[in-house]
């Protein structure tokens, strides 16, 4: 694994035989501690996002899992 800085990017080279789910995951992760990193939510507000989102997709769905 070779590691540089290009101007302004950071540039990583990987062999061919990494598995590339794997490395997705590890990108995606990052992408998210990214996007995140100057969130002012705090876990309360999350959390209330999150049940917000869980009960309308059970609003829209239910009749597909209860008959």
């Amino acid at each position: 694994m070779v590691v540089e800085r290009v101007k302004n990017e950071i540039v990583i080279r990987l062999p061919s035989f990494v598995n590339v789910e794997a490395m997705q995951r590890i990108l995606d992760l990052i992408s998210l501690k990214e996007a995140t990193a100057r969130s002012m939510a705090t876990q309360e507000d999350i959390d209330l996002l999150a049940e917000e989102a869980n009960n309308g997709w059970w609003s829209k769905n239910k009749n597909r899992y209860i008959k």
